[in-house]
């Protein structure tokens, strides 16, 4: 007797046959209906947050009338009835009057309708593309006034008027995200403190008058960052606080916030109502996880919660600069692979849940399909409460809807028109979702692995790639067409290492998601075992963040881009022209080889074929004035690939930059001149990856902040802690110097800071102690073999810079003066006359807010016979040779005239012309005066 399931089979034909996960077969074309509505809607949404309220209410209107009259309602059709009857009432009086023996002259035969009966079917194409354009109306009018009402809350109440006059007010507040914490900025010669943001929703507010207001308005808090910052932090959705500050406008256009909230001074916050027991489970879970987790190396501690939970509190800048740079980021935020990786561990791949051969954890515990998807919607819905139902969460609850739906059905079919169907249901329940470029990303992903990766990954097997490659492979270079120019949009670059960086990644994603949500759900019942199992996912964890390092480190992992719109744009047509191109690459291996390699050098970017193509660096160069904004930083060279560094400048990442196009690995001293951050914040992109001796400071340690930065970042490397004093002499390969200030190696007391008079001289005798950190500087006279005599002031100023005179009377002239504290106005005339500098080199950033340098100070230098080069108009500034040879070559040419001096305010630095060589001496005004003021052999300008 035959199977009934069999010849069910049978009957239906072959297109019920279920999916054979080892014969995929060929879907046929994708379901688009609902891809128009969705696209609509997220317009609509988009247009209409910031929109008057007038206008959105009439063209919620007039998208529902149009719906109504497309869409062929009863009334339309009672009404076209009726017309027909009176039109067959008037045919009938027409033929009562004729002649009974005259048949009506045009009487239709009897199989024919009659002439004026309106047809009974419209034709097909014409009721479904009405249909169509019915639904895409509805939606928008759905989308515009759903965020019609979202826009609205921004106006309502009290404290959009308060804001605007900057008022002081008490608010009661509930908090509606987890609490954040901004990345630090150097804000001139001191670090600007981190401070807490936090997502809330005010309730009532009390203004200085003691009028109460009850509103509903969202509103973003900003709390300093102080010694109670930990409790800030630990607040957990839902909790009711009292806020206390003044309230400021928003800090852009189109922000989701009526006002922000600046607290005053650091105190701990007010708690007025605890928050739900969803979300104090929620947060016991995931401090569970955080406690599993202690024990762990550093990276593995800080990104093991990112990835299970998108707990990224621990992720240090370095790590998460890091995963931007090759495009990683999305492991940090909670997204729909999370849920992805649980939903197919309990139930096996998509295409294979119908099979009586279906995998999973599901059939080995002997459960059906019907309690398989409720097994699937109940991981959902836990997965949705630990990670807390924000917008990104439900985001990602709907992307692991669609995976569900493709396990439950094992159709390619369905998965794009669900796709756009959570993209309308979230668009309609948070129409902000529209204007975040967070859900474009993870919406645009999820996109191209639905439609470009399968036949990608079908192309690829047809050249022999394995089949898990070919997916792997598919579904990265998909993922990064589509994403890449958003990322530009708002990035200004495009990583290069983004596809290899997360295939690698890839292996280890799944392992350390599935251990660290075993460690999630262990650690309230067995801490040990939670804390065995975080130490097995913690290696892959490790795995992916050594992969983000390594490639980040590559010197061309990334390459700036316009940014903008008109860059995205831009990089799209060029993704397309790439797509194609490599779609003809088989046809022509030579030409996909030789491409390969150019992008293998693009990389790794060797430092004698950089300069062959670029110029830069010039050959035998002595010392570079790296361009790393409103900040120092000189590299000095002691030989290949070997070079010691004074001061590291305000931003890791410029230093770092500049470190690596010289082609430096090792450095056997840093040295740290004073602790002002525009000094020495740079530290740890100058220790990255590179081999590095100690580091050296002044013995002046303020800020104090800064010193416990400097001495935290050296501990982590691993790299000790030296202090420089007065007399002490030191070599390093052809370099050589002498430390020559401060006099005073000990903390002196802070007196009161007379007023400057750069024309007053102390009392001869023993120099002053320094009156702070500039006066602190640690000053360098340097000798470099076969190159120039060089002095480096550090931030001195006047009182010091007339100390060191007397300190060191006999002085000598050199080739090279770094003008002190970026050339600002404060110099003391008798230092700049003692050294009497052929090449003065001034440090600053472009369009600073202080005026560096001082067009005073610039003219005392080039009146002196100094020719003046600034970082701000040239870029970095090299300098080579001695003597009548000594020669300036700046990075960017373009910006200086034949005079050497500025050009234009400084744009984008030019990377294809090689860099021009500045004789140094006297300026072009100097040597007008006569030979008499070029005193020194070889000053002459050369071409």
């Amino acid at each position: 007797m035959s199977d009934p399931r069999n010849r069910a089979v049978a009957e239906s034909g072959p297109d019920s046959l279920p999916p054979d996960p080892e014969r995929p077969r060929r879907d046929g074309p994708a379901d688009l209906r609902l891809v128009p509505p969705a696209l609509v809607a997220w317009a609509a949404s988009a247009l209409a947050l910031d929109a008057p309220g007038r206008w959105t209410a009439t063209a919620v209107a007039v998208c529902t009338l149009a719906a109504c009259l497309l869409s062929d309602p009863p009334a339309a059709r009672a009404l076209r009835t009726a017309r027909g009857g009176r039109e067959r009432m008037r045919q009938g009086l027409r033929k009562r009057r004729l002649p009974l023996h005259e048949p009506p002259p045009h009487e239709p035969p009897p199989h024919e309708p009659p002439l004026h009966e309106p047809p009974r079917h419209r034709p097909p194409w014409h009721r479904q593309g009405s249909t169509a354009a019915a639904a895409v109306l509805m939606c928008a009018a759905a989308a515009a006034a759903s965020a019609g009402l979202h826009g609205a809350d921004l106006r309502r109440g009290p404290l959009p008027e308060l804001a605007r006059q900057r008022a002081h007010a008490t608010v009661e507040v509930t908090v509606a995200a987890d609490p954040r914490t901004t990345r630090p900025k150097v804000r001139g010669n001191r670090m600007a403190g981190a401070v807490v943001v936090l997502d809330t929703e005010a309730t009532e507010v009390t203004t200085a008058d003691r009028a109460v207001t009850a509103t509903r308005t969202p509103l973003l808090a900003i709390i300093p960052a102080g010694e109670s910052a930990q409790q800030w932090l630990r607040l957990l959705p839902s909790t009711r606080l009292t806020l206390t500050g003044r309230l400021t406008p928003p800090l852009r256009d189109g922000a989701p916030y009526a006002a922000v909230l600046r607290t005053r001074g650091e105190e701990p916050p007010r708690i007025t109502g605890q928050p739900s027991a969803l979300q104090r489970t929620a947060g016991s879970l995931r401090a569970g996880l955080r406690e599993a987790t202690d024990g762990l190396p550093e990276d593995a501690r800080a990104l093991l919660p990112g990835l299970v939970v998108g707990d990224t509190s621990r992720i240090g800048p370095e790590l998460k600069d890091a995963f931007e740079a090759t495009d990683l980021t999305h492991l940090l935020a909670v997204s729909g692979s999370n849920l992805n990786i649980l939903l197919i561990l309990l139930i096996g791949p998509p295409g294979a849940a119908l099979l009586a051969e279906r995998r999973g954890l599901a059939p080995r515990l002997g459960i059906t399909l019907r309690q398989t998807a409720l097994a699937g919607g109940a991981v959902t819905l836990a997965f949705v409460m630990v990670c807390r139902p924000e917008p990104s969460v439900l985001r990602a609850a709907a992307c692991g809807a669609v995976t569900l739906l493709a396990i439950g059905t094992g159709r390619r079919r369905s998965l794009l028109p669900a796709l756009a169907a959570a993209v309308l249901l979230l668009l309609l329940y948070d129409p902000w979702l529209s204007r975040s470029y967070g859900f474009l990303l993870s919406v645009l992903a999820t996109g191209a692995l639905l439609t470009l990766a399968p036949g990608w990954s079908r192309a690829l097997q047809r050249r022999r790639v394995p089949p898990k490659l070919a997916e792997a492979l598919a579904a990265a270079a998909a993922a990064q067409v589509v994403c890449a120019p958003v990322v530009t949009v708002f990035a200004s670059r495009v990583s290069l290492v983004a596809i290899p960086c997360n295939l690698i990644a890839e292996l280890a994603v799944a392992p350390a998601t599935v251990l660290g949500f075993a460690a999630l759900a262990t650690a309230p019942a067995a801490m040990p075992a939670a804390e065995l199992l975080a130490r097995c996912a913690g290696w892959p964890a490790e795995w992916i963040a050594s992969v983000a390092r390594t490639g980040a480190a590559l010197p061309g992992a990334e390459a700036g881009w316009p940014g903008g719109w008109t860059g995205g744009l831009l990089l799209a047509v060029a993704m397309l022209l790439i797509v194609l191109a490599v779609r003809r690459a088989p046809r022509h291996p030579w030409a996909a080889a030789g491409c390969a390699l150019l992008l293998l050098l693009v990389l790794l970017r060797p430092p004698s074929l950089t300069r062959a193509v670029t110029g830069w660096p010039p050959p035998a160069w002595a010392l570079v004035m790296c361009d790393v904004g409103q900040g120092d930083a000189l590299v000095l060279a002691t030989g290949d690939g070997s070079a010691v560094v004074v001061d590291t400048g305000p931003d890791p990442e410029p230093a770092d930059r500049c470190l690596r196009e010289l082609g430096v690995t090792r450095i056997p001293l840093v040295l740290l001149t004073h602790f002002h951050a525009d000094h020495v914040h740079g530290l740890p992109g100058v220790l990255r990856g590179r081999a590095v001796g100690a580091v050296q400071t002044t013995a002046f340690g303020e800020p104090s902040d800064q010193v416990r930065f400097v001495r935290r970042t050296a501990a982590a490397a691993r790299v000790p802690v030296l202090t420089a004093a007065a007399g002490e002499r030191r070599a390093v390969g052809r370099l050589s110097w002498q430390v020559l200030w401060p006099e005073r190696p000990e903390r002196p007391e802070r007196p009161e800071r007379p007023e400057r008079q750069s024309g007053s001289d102390a009392p001869a005798g023993k120099a002053a102690a320094p009156e702070g950190a500039n006066d602190a500087s640690v000053t360098l006279l340097l000798r470099i073999e076969d190159g120039p005599t060089v002095l480096l002031p550090g931030d001195l100023e006047p009182p010091a810079q007339r100390g060191l005179l007397r300190a060191h009377p006999a002085l000598p002239p050199v080739d090279v003066l770094k003008v002190a504290h970026h050339g600002s106005a404060h110099q003391h005339p008798g230092l700049l006359q003692a050294v009497r500098p052929r090449l003065a080199l001034i440090s600053c950033g472009r369009q600073n807010r202080y005026g560096h340098p001082s067009p005073r100070t610039v003219a005392a230098l080039r009146a002196a016979g100094a020719r003046v080069l600034r970082t701000d108009e040239a870029g970095a500034i090299a300098v080579a040779g001695e003597g009548g040879g000594l020669r300036a070559l700046v990075r960017d040419p373009s910006a200086l005239t034949a005079d050497g001096r500025a050009a234009s305010p400084r744009g984008q630095r030019a990377r294809s012309p090689p860099p021009r060589a500045l004789a140094a001496g006297c300026s072009a005004p100097a040597a007008a005066e006569g030979p008499d003021r070029c005193d020194r052999p070889g000053l002459g300008r050369q071409a």
